[in-house]
């Protein structure tokens, strides 16, 4: 069964210290007046000191940062496999297989100005967003990459040694940004078999720490659970920014909260063109911000943050709805056959129900890691394996792929 620890826990290693200089002596340290030594006295002061290095310039809350673990590229993973592309089942990082519309290899074969910078403001694109979302055009934000959006959004809120809460296991990126931007972590994990919200932690969290952002993932990566309205409004209610991540949100039957935004001045929806439009290598994501909020996330983006092929690509996308829903729902009749194939004929798995377009399993009685190896070396089909969190420690999760993916799937993992 799944299971996790309870409480909330704060990661130690961040910017700590920053914060108890600002409470002992304000915001931001006072400069002081600084003779200049003349040429012989810094010539022998120089000579007495070691030579700086690049590393040495470096934020010291950065020297000791674990860098994020990406999925390889599909070329580096060709080659180390010894297999060419079209012979490679990638089922480990949630891409949708169908690929965009039609019209998105159009639209970029026909770019009409490449060499011009483009719209810093993605008029046309948070246009077709809000027609699509219900969300006025006002309160939303394109970034290359809900990633962006993401590190924009704690630049923009925490001060060096604010926290955040986590309710792993999750999303790697947010306690990830959060150790680039000095902030400290409190981990909320989700303590039960079925992934719910602690929502009694993650009050207990804010009455301690009093973080300014809660992260939140529905349906959750990597299990694929959902958020209940009430647990959801439970954490609204109290006095911390909540980021909605629905990266995932097409896949289920939940509605989205996305329309919520302009009336909730604590609530951000956070979606992208990954997972329903098949555009993860282009970098499309974008967020719904109160607009109290959103003006200074305006003033604090780079100004050419969406390329033009990425906005025209996302545009292209958008404008043949049918086809976005035809691929969503065939990915969630295979998610359902996966599920059903998993469960009855693979003994060592356990898989987890999900609204997402993966399934994550426990595997019992074998290694995980090895199973992840055997699948990639043997069969040339790669799954996600995982050792961290605890909760995580020995599963594997599986993206949806189309019919055929399954069947070979379900074929290798019977005879391992």
């Amino acid at each position: 069964m799944f299971s996790g620890s309870a409480g909330a826990t704060l990661r130690r290693g961040c910017a700590g210290a920053a914060r108890a200089a600002r409470e002992e002596g304000g915001s931001r340290p006072r400069r002081s007046s600084v003779a200049v030594a003349s040429a012989a006295a810094a010539d022998s002061a120089s000579s007495a000191s070691a030579a700086p290095t690049g590393a040495s310039f470096v934020r010291a809350h950065l020297r000791d940062l674990a860098a994020y673990t990406p999925i390889l590229p599909f070329d580096v993973l060709s080659a180390s496999l010894g297999r060419d592309p079209a012979d490679i089942i990638k089922c480990d990082a949630n891409e949708n297989p169908y690929g965009p519309p039609p019209e998105v290899k159009e639209a970029l074969a026909n770019l009409d100005f490449p060499h011009i910078y483009p719209d810093p403001e993605s008029r046309r694109l948070r246009a077709m967003l809000s027609e699509d979302t219900g969300c006025p055009m006002e309160n939303l934000l394109v970034g290359c990459g809900a990633d962006e959006l993401i590190d924009l959004l704690m630049r923009c809120v925490l001060d060096p040694g604010d926290y955040i809460v986590n309710t792993p296991p999750t999303f790697g990126m947010y306690a990830f940004d959060a150790e680039v931007n000095g902030a400290q972590v409190v981990d909320c994990p989700r303590g039960t078999e079925d992934f719910a919200l602690d929502v009694d932690a993650i009050e207990a969290a804010v009455a301690e720490y009093s973080p300014k952002i809660v992260f939140l993932t529905s349906p959750n990566n990597p299990d694929g659970s959902v958020i209940s309205e009430e647990d959801l409004e439970r954490v609204l209610a109290l006095p911390v920014l909540v980021v909605l991540d629905e990266a995932y949100i097409e896949f289920g039957r939940a509605a989205s909260h996305i329309t919520d935004v302009p009336q909730r001045e604590n609530l951000v929806v956070l979606r992208t063109f990954s997972k329903r439009a098949a555009l993860a290598g282009l970098r499309v994501g974008y967020g719904a911000f109160p607009a109290s909020l959103i003006e200074f996330l305006w003033r604090a983006k780079q100004p050419y943050n969406v390329s033009v092929a990425a906005e025209v690509a996302a545009c292209a996308a958008l404008s043949n709805p049918e086809y976005l829903s035809t691929v969503k729902e065939a990915l969630v009749t295979e998610r359902e056959r996966l599920f059903e194939l998993l469960d009855s004929e693979v003994d060592y798995l356990e898989p987890s129900p999900s609204a997402a377009n993966f399934i994550l399993c426990r595997v019992h009685g074998r290694d995980a890691g090895e199973l992840r190896t055997r699948l990639a070396e043997e069969h040339g089909i790669m799954v996600r394996h995982y050792t961290k969190p605890a909760a995580l420690n020995g599963c594997v999760r599986i993206s949806v792929g189309k019919p055929e993916h399954t069947d070979a799937m379900i074929t290798a993992l019977k005879i391992m």
